[in-house]
């Protein structure tokens, strides 16, 4: 499948992505409470450009079936997502003020341009693509956490619990399937772009880690 191959090809950058100290700080819970703010502030920033993704995504589906679902994830990130993370927000002392006024690190932005560039310049095909490592990367992760254990902490068990979720494993495995589809009928310049936009995105991925672990913040 051709998802299979992206996912090899993108082997190197997404096994650093499990051995990122972020992400290991969640699962062994010793990740510093600031480090861990300050991705839930840059993450709100990155899940208001993701929705409009999707929301491009519903916009130039070639069907109705996929048209509902990028609508239907349109709504979910707009309105429950949002509405956890918000809470997540407040239970570490950030206001809604706080999270409004939030500028955008140097890679939160340089991953939400290329999304929507993505989206609204690339082939439909390009879109699903560069949705994939988000959608399949935390599933991932919330997998390989869960496999070794919650780590005791509140906020740490709660966001393996959401990543772990089955609802969010057939998220995943629901976007792998658009890609596989979209790809049997796409040609070689096609698939390259598709592969070009994953690999890319699979490096987003990794540098967003970076954002909450170094505190990356908005440049002056």
């Amino acid at each position: 499948m051709f998802s299979a191959e992206l996912r090899a090809v993108a082997a190197d950058v997404w096994e650093a992505q499990h051995a990122h100290p972020f992400v290991t700080g969640i699962g062994d819970g010793t990740l510093s409470a600031d480090r861990f703010s300050h991705w839930v502030r840059q993450d709100h920033l990155f899940l208001v450009d993701y929705a409009r993704m999707l929301a491009l995504g519903a916009a130039r589906a070639p069907d109705l079936a996929t048209m509902r679902s990028f609508a239907g994830l349109t709504q979910a990130i707009l309105g429950e997502e949002m509405e956890l993370h918000r809470a997540l927000a407040a239970e570490l002392g950030i206001t809604p003020a706080e999270l409004a006024a939030e500028g955008a690190a140097p890679a939160t932005a340089a991953y939400t341009d290329f999304l929507l560039r993505t989206a609204a310049l690339g082939d439909f095909a390009e879109l699903v693509a560069a949705l994939l490592p988000c959608m399949w990367g935390y599933a991932e992760v919330g997998e390989r956490l869960a496999a070794r254990g919650r780590p005791g902490h509140p906020h740490y068990d709660a966001w393996i619990d959401t990543y772990a979720a089955p609802g969010f494993a057939e998220l995943a495995r629901w976007c792998r399937a658009l890609v596989d589809d979209l790809a049997e009928d796409a040609g070689p310049g096609l698939r390259a772009r598709m592969q070009q936009a994953f690999l890319t995105c699979s490096r987003h991925e990794l540098a967003f880690w970076d954002v909450g672990w170094n505190l990356q913040r908005r440049e002056p």
